[in-house]
């Protein structure tokens, strides 16, 4: 805020609001970090089990001496039959998801009471949250949306919703065209996010409220950077007369935290930190598949076994991520990790994805191209291979292979984002994408040389001057002059 009395103006403060998933918490927290850094009071609203998730980056900034707070509120579990402490979709099973899209509609009078209690400067929300838009509007300041995703998906999910091409096809094998897009994309209904292809979903639903709730905003923050996605700012702008602030890739500025981002700092935690780095130490450089699915990730027992036996059967060191379900499932091979001894390391739970995806050792990525993962593998100049599953993944994945070209699809035959259709896909397949991604050949070079080089400018953006730095000074700056903005529209108009 301008001051005209010869004093400093007062610092910011800045109102953070992720929703409740681990995709979500760690980009939104890194950015509030980044507010944080420069000089910004940020403070990231959050429930007492997703808290535990965000404590080890937000007390090592704050450490660290800048400005940056959590404040907690409840997260009402037992009105929508969640026990206490499952707070998030990465800690309930799959068919429990809805619950938590459920939980999200009963926050309101939580987030507003907080907002009007502390008044803060401006609001970052998620999407999800298209209240806080008529809360800030209540509270004469501005709101900016956070989607999670980068503007690729963005444009491509705002072109289906506007045009429904889908509808156009007789079945789910004909190719569409998604129509108006800078770059040619072409889909199936099998890869559609689940909210586009049933009306049933809470989000399908809300799609209107969350349409208006964006229209009312100042504009979106962006985890993504311009060298990478500029023709869809220009696209948003045009078609749906949002504005954009490129500050990412939010994981390269996190100040340190790379090893401890998106868990609860436990003991489990801390040692599956130090095994993956201390065996990363030991490879050649260049030498190791990493391979990892989220935190919201359900594979068959039949699809982890061959998953397995493929990464196996493709002859390079790995390092494979297996999500932690409280049980030990029958599905590894016989002697399976007894054969690979120190070729081979799998981990169950978490694993520090930002420093193993940085470490010299890894050569390539196989993700299932959630929108942060597409950005860290792209970040740490990585070719991948392509393995989505849900949401808006196969959008992502079109944006790593066909767009950018650093990347390989795991396979070819049907693939679906509905949980009942998937296909198992067999060793045979893995192993060749794999060889295709980490071997040699005119085409793997290409792929490796591209990533090298968006690699570089991903880094060069978050960088003081870059493009990503100069997009979070040009934001903090429209906040801060917003009273000024509304007292001479308020003036004007009267």
């Amino acid at each position: 805020m301008g001051s005209n009395d010869g004093h400093e103006p007062h610092p910011l403060r800045v109102f953070f609001i992720p929703f409740f998933a681990t995709g979500h918490m760690i980009p939104m927290v890194d950015i509030a970090r980044l507010f944080a850094a420069r000089g910004v009071d940020a403070t990231v609203l959050v429930t007492p089990s997703n808290a535990a998730l965000i404590s080890a980056t937000i007390d090592g900034a704050a450490a660290s001496g800048l400005p940056i707070h959590t404040l907690l509120y409840p997260f009402p579990s037992a009105e929508v039959g969640l026990p206490p402490g499952a707070e998030n979709i990465a800690s309930v099973p799959l068919a429990d998801a809805p619950k938590i899209d459920a939980a999200t509609l009963l926050t309101v009078g939580d987030h507003e009471r907080l907002l009007r209690l502390h008044h803060p400067d401006a609001i970052v929300s998620d999407t999800h949250f298209y209240w806080t838009t008529s809360i800030a509007r209540d509270l004469g300041i501005p709101r900016i949306g956070f989607h999670a995703i980068g503007l690729f998906p963005d444009c491509v999910l705002s072109s289906l919703i506007r045009h429904l091409p889908h509808l156009s096809v007789t079945d789910d094998v004909h190719p569409f065209i998604v129509p108006g897009l800078p770059h040619p994309v072409q889909m199936v209904r099998p890869e559609l996010p689940d909210f586009l292809r049933s009306e049933n979903t809470a989000i399908a639903q809300a799609m209107s409220a969350l349409t208006e709730a964006e229209k009312g905003s100042l504009g979106v923050v962006v985890n993504s950077f311009a060298e990478m996605e500029s023709a869809y700012a220009d696209y948003y702008y045009k078609v749906d007369n949002m504005r954009t602030w490129f500050v990412g890739p939010v994981a390269l500025a996190d100040g340190g935290e790379k090893a401890s981002r998106g868990t609860a700092a436990d003991g489990k935690a801390m040692a599956n930190r130090e095994r993956c780095l201390r065996w990363l130490e030991k490879q050649r450089d260049r030498s190791v598949v990493y391979a990892c699915f989220g935190s919201w990730c359900y594979f068959s027992e039949a699809q982890l076994r061959e998953l397995a036996l493929g990464l196996e059967a493709a002859g390079h060191p790995f390092l494979w991520v297996v999500r932690e379900d409280g049980e030990e499932k029958e599905w590894m091979p016989e002697g399976f990790e007894e054969r690979l001894g120190e070729k081979g390391l799998v981990v169950r739970g978490w694993a520090p994805q930002v420093a193993v995806l940085g470490h010299d050792a890894v050569g390539g990525f196989v993700t299932h191209c959630g929108w942060n993962s597409v950005l860290e593998g792209v970040s740490s100049g990585l070719p991948m291979v392509t393995w989505p599953l849900s949401t808006e993944q196969f959008i992502n994945e079109k944006l790593v292979v066909e767009v950018l070209g650093t990347a390989v699809r795991a396979w070819e035959g049907f693939r679906s984002t509905e949980e009942g259709e998937k296909e198992v896909v067999k060793a045979g397949d893995v192993a060749a994408a794999v060889e295709k991604m980490m071997g040699g050949g005119e085409e793997a070079e290409k792929r490796r040389v591209i990533a090298r080089e968006l690699g570089e400018k991903a880094k060069a953006a978050v960088m003081v001057g870059g493009s990503s730095y100069q997009g979070l000074s040009r934001l903090i700056g429209e906040i801060r002059d917003w009273p000024q903005k509304i007292n001479g529209c308020d003036a004007a108009s009267g």
